[in-house]
């Protein structure tokens, strides 16, 4: 063990270590409450000055975390600020940032490039840098190593490197950041030790790995072969409907199957910044090792089809019922991407949204984690509002919903969740979409 390691080991053991985490969104936070919980001083990096200001004052930020546990980061030493250049003071800084795929559904790195160089800028000896933020194999090596190192100091020497990619998943009280085994590779074998050091005081279990890229690769592997199983349960339903053959029912039997048999469930496409983007890192990739990734080509354009099928589903109906979309009274219900959080990133309900307003149809919403879209406020769910739907398109299945009362007072739901197959005797016709 070189003398740094013991250094910088010796400081995480016994709390001193400050924290420094570089991104306070939906990865960013819950891993700074896990460290501040756990007696570390922990100061959140971001470019938002109202978020800082809320993260200080100790204000709820994010529905699904209550304001409670941000009153607690704050009087455990918490805190957020703008100022990069306080990353000299860090011993351990993690990376939290968006990586996004741009129109082309190529890898913007232009998050993790800004947050590499305000790093490097800022670098000194025996730090530890760890990449969450899920990108494609090779990206800590390849993109974020070159940049550290123009402080002409070298990483496995100088400074620790290494990549362990965030597994969080919002609003699921079962997993917690502590609950969910954490998965790591480092630069060097020194640089794995240090960071399994680090998470060993957050998480019950580390899995340690032989290189950075399998790490990254790891994730990946976890998205895609959700991706990919959400495409076929869509796939099937659009074929079994013609059928008319009810999906549910079909599921809820296979998974009677005690062996050999996952249950995935079908909805109005994919949403959360995770599983519609990241298998696609991979399949950017693979065109530079000249071959093709087509499970994943395909998903993607299946998962995204979702949007249309549920706009001719509406029309459709509409149609039954002797309306045409324009002009007609839609509400959507649910806007964030799965049910009990306010996270819309790459909501299937925005894009439902914005097609039918193409259509021409009055649409309005209800979300009671969203208040607002665009300067759009979600109405209130009561008798009247309902009755003036001409149809109810459920997108998201929060559990804070009066189903019952939807039920029976709307005209016709397009159910894309199937919560409606619980609700007893309904006035409203029902189609599952």
């Amino acid at each position: 063990m070189s003398a740094i390691s013991e250094k910088l080991q010796n400081k995480v053991k016994d709390k001193t270590a400050k924290i420094g985490i570089i991104g306070m969104g939906y990865v960013g936070i819950p891993l700074g409450l896990e460290f501040a919980n756990k007696g570390f001083a922990v100061l959140g990096f971001d470019k938002d000055n109202n978020k800082i200001d809320s993260i200080n004052a100790g204000k709820q930020i994010m529905k699904h975390i209550k304001k409670g546990n941000m009153r607690n980061f704050i009087s455990n030493g918490g805190s957020a600020t703008n100022d990069f250049s306080k990353i000299s003071d860090m011993d351990c800084i993690i990376i939290c940032v968006p990586t996004p795929l741009d129109i082309h559904e190529q890898p913007d790195m232009s998050y993790v490039e800004d947050a590499s160089n305000k790093i490097s800028e800022n670098l000194r000896e025996g730090q530890l840098i760890v990449l969450e933020s899920t990108t494609y194999p090779g990206t800590t090596n390849e993109l974020v190593k070159p940049i550290l190192e123009q402080s002409n100091l070298s990483a496995g020497t100088d400074f620790f490197l290494a990549y362990s990619p965030e597994r969080e998943d919002p609003g699921n009280k079962d997993f917690s950041v502590s609950k969910i085994p954490k998965v790591m590779g480092g630069y060097t074998d020194e640089c794995l030790q240090m960071t399994s050091v680090l998470y060993k005081n957050i998480v019950s279990e580390t899995v340690e790995v032989s290189s950075m890229e399998t790490a990254e690769s790891t994730k990946l592997m976890e998205n895609i072969f959700r991706a990919v199983n959400i495409a076929m349960v869509n796939e099937l339903k659009l074929v079994l409907s013609r059928m008319d053959i009810n999906i549910w029912e079909v599921i809820e039997a296979a998974k009677t199957k005690p062996f050999g048999f996952m249950p995935f469930y079908p909805g109005p496409g994919m949403g959360g910044h995770c599983i519609p983007i990241d298998p696609f890192y991979l399949s950017w990739k693979a065109k530079e090792y000249n071959t093709e990734a087509k499970f994943i080509e395909l998903a993607g354009e299946i998962n995204r089809k979702m949007v249309e099928n549920i706009a001719h589903r509406v029309g459709k109906a509409l149609n039954d019922d002797a309306k045409s979309v324009r002009d007609s009274k839609i509400m959507i219900l649910g806007v964030a991407y799965k049910k009990d959080i306010d996270d819309m990133r790459e909501s299937p309900a925005l894009s439902i949204r914005k097609l039918l307003k193409f259509k021409g149809a009055n649409v309005s919403y209800h979300d009671p984690y969203v208040t607002n879209i665009d300067k759009e406020k979600s109405l209130e769910l009561n008798v009247e509002t309902i009755e003036k739907q001409d149809a109810i398109i459920i997108t998201t299945d929060h559990s804070n919903v009066d189903y019952q009362l939807i039920g029976k007072h709307a005209k016709l739901i397009i159910d894309t969740r199937n919560v409606m197959a619980n609700i007893k005797t309904p006035n409203a016709r029902i189609l599952r979409a």
